[in-house]
């Protein structure tokens, strides 16, 4: 049995998710888990003060900030 196209949450990936994509879904999911789900939608702010409090720093080494996570989102097309 197929799951129909528009019930497939990955429809839209042309690959895999690399190992740093997990890794960076795992702790934005964490983040939430944490409490972070009670800010309110555009609390930017909490997620990266949630990110840069675990062993993940932003893409260039440096500490997450709004920016760097907003160019990393679109990086990866979420």
């Amino acid at each position: 049995m197929t799951t129909p196209q528009y019930l497939n949450p990955h429809q839209a990936r042309t690959a895999d998710p690399t190992p740093y994509e997990k890794k960076l879904a795992a702790v934005i999911e964490d983040v939430f888990g944490s409490g972070a789900h009670d800010l309110p939608a555009h609390d930017l702010p909490g997620l990266v003060a949630g990110l840069n409090a675990r062993d993940l720093p932003a893409p260039d080494g440096n500490p997450w900030t709004e920016d760097a996570f907003r160019t990393e989102m679109r990086r990866l097309g979420a």
